[in-house]
């Protein structure tokens, strides 16, 4: 992930808490952040899957999900500018659609970055067996919680800087292997197993679908988990000082990003190692390094990776806990999770976060191999975003219909509008029933309707709760003060 980022901050409902991250955060950091948030631990560990099950046709389906996304951000984007109370999707799912709705999308989201950083921890415990093959499972996986617990339990000052350097080296190690690659390609480079590094490798074997319609589709499922995540840049720009200027950039910088760092790497990477030569149980940047007879460089790869892996990890154990603060905050969680320590740091909530990780031990141990763990807790990651996603989009078809004024005074409307909306929900749908066709996902899918109950059993004990209502009214409150019937003068300047 997805990636993901500091942006987890909006989250944040308790002034203490946001402003100590707040000042943490300077415009470098949003920056790198965002653009780091755009190379997941999907696209490092999974991409391997994703090429072993459709080949080079692989590069379609991220352009795909990217112009589905992008839809889905775009109709974001024009919500958030709505009304700058709204601070984050759960916000507008829950004045649109209902507190009900705001209760689901907001669980489901603090549950979405529990179970990805789950996942990330399986693919850092992966990415140590490239050095050390034979160590046991539990000792990276206890390792790497217990560092992620030593970086979140100070102040939050000093995340984003940690987190700004993890997102320069992603950036830097994915411009490196295009460059690197681009040349191997330029000089007909051939590794020492006679594979030639050619373009003609995306189609020499079988074509651009080798693995048909069946192994191209299959595809989908680690790849919009790589996309996870890729909303909070909108939603982090919302946040800042002039909106109507940082939103938009924000969302629009999104289809190049994917160009560049899914497109145009995979292209590269199919380039020099055909697709028939990538172990899906390995990540495909290694691979194509050792094929090549880069041992140096695909052990420098593989801490590249590691490092992706830690990032996302620390960034979902971050944003957890600070979302299972705002819930509490909100009077939808228990009150112990708003208890904060001297530096505002949410110290129950994050060990809470911390203990779920251990999870990754179980599933880690339950199955055959670290990729195979690693797809049962994406699928289950992939069908809460594309639970998120729809609830954006669903909120945007109300939002159409319950307040036209708003959507005729945006500067910032999203294509094609409501018949768009309802193609990128039929996207959606179709992807739910193809992770049910295939086996390594359809465990994971089927279970899922066991956390929409537990939420709806959950929500018929909250609804009523006096601390609930007495938030909810203080909320809708300022929703009402702040809706912004007219754009700011220079909105339009600064979104052309």
């Amino acid at each position: 992930m997805p990636s993901t980022s500091t942006e987890h901050h909006h989250e944040q409902h308790a002034a203490s808490a946001e402003e100590g991250l707040k000042r943490g955060l300077s415009n470098r950091h949003i920056q790198l952040i965002a653009i780091g948030g755009a190379i997941g631990t999907g696209l490092f560990m999974g991409s391997g899957k994703t090429i072993h099950l459709t080949g080079s046709s692989i590069l379609f389906v991220y352009m795909i999900i990217g112009a589905v996304i992008f839809f889905v951000l775009r109709a974001m984007g024009e919500l958030l500018l709505s009304n700058l109370s709204y601070k984050s999707f759960s916000d507008f799912a829950s004045d649109i659609l209902g507190p009900g709705a705001g209760f689901f999308v907001g669980w489901s989201y603090w549950f979405t970055w529990v179970v990805t950083a789950v996942a990330d921890v399986i693919a850092i415990t992966g990415y140590s067996q490239f050095w050390w093959p034979n160590i046991p499972k539990w000792i990276p996986a206890i390792v790497v919680i217990t560092l992620l617990l030593a970086l979140n339990l100070p102040s939050v000052k000093s995340f984003g800087e940690i987190e700004f350097w993890f997102a320069l080296i992603k950036i830097v190690a994915i411009l490196c292997l295009i460059v690197v690659g681009g040349i191997m390609v330029a000089m007909s480079f051939t590794a020492p197993s006679g594979t030639t590094a050619q373009v003609a490798n995306l189609w020499n074997d079988g074509g651009m679908f080798p693995k048909g319609v069946v192994g191209f589709l299959g595809a989908f499922q680690i790849a919009l988990f790589a996309f996870l995540g890729s909303e909070l840049v909108g939603t982090a720009a919302a946040e800042t000082a002039d909106p109507y200027k940082t939103l938009p950039r924000a969302i629009n910088a999104v289809p190049v990003r994917i160009i560049v760092f899914y497109v145009a790497t995979l292209a590269v990477i199919l380039m020099v190692t055909p697709w028939r030569s990538i172990d899906p149980a390995h990540s495909p940047f290694v691979t194509m390094f050792s094929l090549a007879g880069l041992g140096f460089a695909a052990s420098l790869i593989n801490f590249v990776v590691l490092t992706s892996a830690t990032s996302s990890a620390n960034s979902g154990i971050f944003s957890t806990s600070r979302m299972i603060y705002g819930l509490a905050e909100e009077g939808s969680a228990p009150h112990l999770f708003t208890k904060l320590s001297r530096n505002g740091v949410p110290r129950n909530a994050l060990f809470l976060s911390a203990v779920l990780l251990f999870s990754s031990l179980i599933l880690l141990y339950s199955g055959d191999s670290v990729i195979q763990a690693f797809t049962l807790v994406t699928t289950v990651a992939a069908v809460l975003a594309i639970f998120n996603w729809c609830m954006i989009l669903v909120s945007y078809v109300v939002y159409r219909k319950k307040f036209p004024e708003r959507h005729a005074a945006s500067t910032y409307k999203m294509p094609g509008g409501v018949p768009v909306a309802y193609l990128s929900l039929a996207f959606f749908a179709v992807m739910i029933v193809v992770l049910a066709f295939y086996e390594d996902t359809r465990a994971a899918l089927f279970v899922m309707p066991l956390w929409f109950i537990m939420l709806g059993i959950g929500w018929m004990f909250v609804r009523k709760h006096p601390s609930h209502l007495e938030k909810q009214a203080v909320i809708n409150e300022a929703r009402t003060s702040q809706i912004q019937q007219v754009p700011a003068p220079d909105a339009e300047t600064h979104i052309k």
